[in-house]
């Protein structure tokens, strides 16, 4: 049989096998979504319930990402499908006292603190500070009971819940998540820190839906903040919307520390109005698979958008981020700049396309990926990409993948330096950049000493 046939007919079991897999987990979610609507009650009547029928319908004909798409061909989800998750229960929060979460606060941050336990809002956990006049922060579930409507038009108003299965199964299942609304003109001075709570629950999933409306002229920072008490499998489908108003200033940072045998799929769809800014930070260290997208549209003129990360994996974590960052507006800026430590056996993905549309003229973009292998079974596969419909622009994109320098290390062992420090040196060194985007001194400091701890391992 020729070697061409041989491929095909490969292609084909695999593809079947895959089908029949779909199908069975696809069912799996479409049951647990009957339960959930039966215990919807008097809110099937509320105008979100659509926005759920529309993406329970749309799920049911999407088949969950594998291989043989060019965006999952490094990233195999099938270990999460491999899984039946439901939801934990929601009374969960009465059990976690304020010393168990005190670990995950940012000592002498003043700040805002708005708490979920497995995906559902505590209100005992959380506090508030007093808010300026147009400012509404806390749970999604609590502002569409005030004000459904409104906020429900929200939803899904830039993001396609079809985009893949994951995205609509977080739409049909939109329930609760972190909100924030500023009317034109607030500026909300103190930070917003967001702590999703997973408390290890055996084949739980949460799907926070996470809502940030930022007025003209407005301004806000906030912290989405991921964290386990225990080990566990758990899952967290998490999709985050962001909409910054003509010259509105949204500054956020994603924290994922989850535990090593949990999976993170999360999707952040960002809109930039007019002389907009809106910054993105992300540092993850946990979960076995983590797959962050993160899209931004630069959809008025003058916007800007940055976007920095880094990602920590050792053992066998896979850590895969995809960015699309859309120019769809002239005299705008963008800039992209992420960076890897891998250790182990542990893998990374990194896939960032920048796209300038034809009318984006004076565009100004760069995209930059680094990585470091601490280890030789370290893998990091790397694409940056450019898409450039437009002649006046300036766009520039590069990624490196390497080791820890032998000329550094011996410079600084040659100074008395131990091996372990002189390599936390450099790691710090490599990633120093990265951290110091992050506004919030303690935060930074935190995540420093974080970065310090994860690689030493003979100190």
């Amino acid at each position: 049989m020729p070697s061409s046939s041989i491929r095909a007919s490969i292609f084909n079991a695999e593809s079947q096998k895959i089908m029949a897999e779909n199908t069975e987990i696809r069912n799996w979610y479409l049951n647990l979504y009957k339960d959930f609507e039966n215990r919807l009650n008097g809110e099937k009547s509320r105008p979100v319930h659509k926005l759920r029928k529309a993406a329970i319908e749309k799920f049911a004909e999407i088949d969950f990402p594998n291989l043989h798409q060019e965006d999952w061909r490094f990233t195999d989800v099938s270990p999460i499908l491999g899984h039946t998750f439901a939801y934990a229960s929601k009374n969960a929060a009465g059990t976690i006292s304020a010393g168990q979460l005190s670990p995950f606060l940012f000592e002498g941050m003043k700040s805002h603190r708005i708490v979920f336990v497995n995906g559902f809002y505590s209100r005992e956990l959380s506090k508030k500070l007093p808010l300026p006049k147009g400012a509404e922060i806390g749970s999604l579930a609590e502002a569409m009971k005030e004000d459904d409507e409104p906020i429900s038009e929200l939803i899904a108003r830039r993001l396609d819940p079809g985009t893949d299965a994951f995205t609509a199964l977080n739409t049909a299942f939109t329930l609760d998540g972190a909100y924030i609304n500023l009317r034109d003109g607030t500026a909300l001075e103190d930070p917003v820190h967001f702590i999703f709570i997973s408390t290890g629950d055996e084949k739980s999933i949460a799907q926070p839906r996470n809502l940030i409306v930022a007025g003209k002229n407005s301004q806000v920072r906030f912290i989405e903040h991921y964290i386990a008490l225990q080990q566990g499998i758990y899952f967290t489908n998490s999709v985050t919307e962001i909409e910054a108003g003509a010259n509105a200033s949204v500054d956020g940072l994603k924290i994922q520390s989850e535990n090593s045998e949990s999976y993170h799929v999360s999707t952040t769809s960002a809109f930039v109005g007019n002389d907009a800014n809106y910054e993105s930070h992300a540092v993850s260290n946990g979960a076995k698979i983590y797959r962050q997208n993160i899209n931004v549209t630069l959809g008025g003129e003058g916007g800007n958008t940055s976007l920095e990360g880094l990602y920590l994996t050792a053992g066998e974590q896979l850590s895969d981020t995809h960015s699309m960052i859309d120019h769809a507006a002239p005299n705008c800026t963008s800039g992209e700049h992420y960076k890897g430590i891998l250790d182990d056996k542990s893998r990374a993905v990194f896939n960032g396309k920048i796209l300038v549309r034809q009318g984006a003229q004076k565009t100004n973009s760069y995209q930059e990926n680094r990585n470091i292998l601490l280890s030789n079974e370290a893998k990091v596969d790397t694409k940056p990409q450019l898409e450039i419909f437009a002649d006046d622009v300036k766009c520039s994109h590069g990624a490196t993948v390497g080791q820890l320098s032998r000329e550094s290390m011996f410079y600084l062992r040659s100074r008395g330096i131990g091996e372990e420090h002189a390599k936390l040196i450099l790691i710090y060194a490599f990633a120093s950049d990265v951290l110091r985007s992050i506004k919030q001194d303690k935060v930074r400091e935190e995540l420093e000493h974080v970065l310090s701890t994860r690689f030493l391992k003979g100190i």
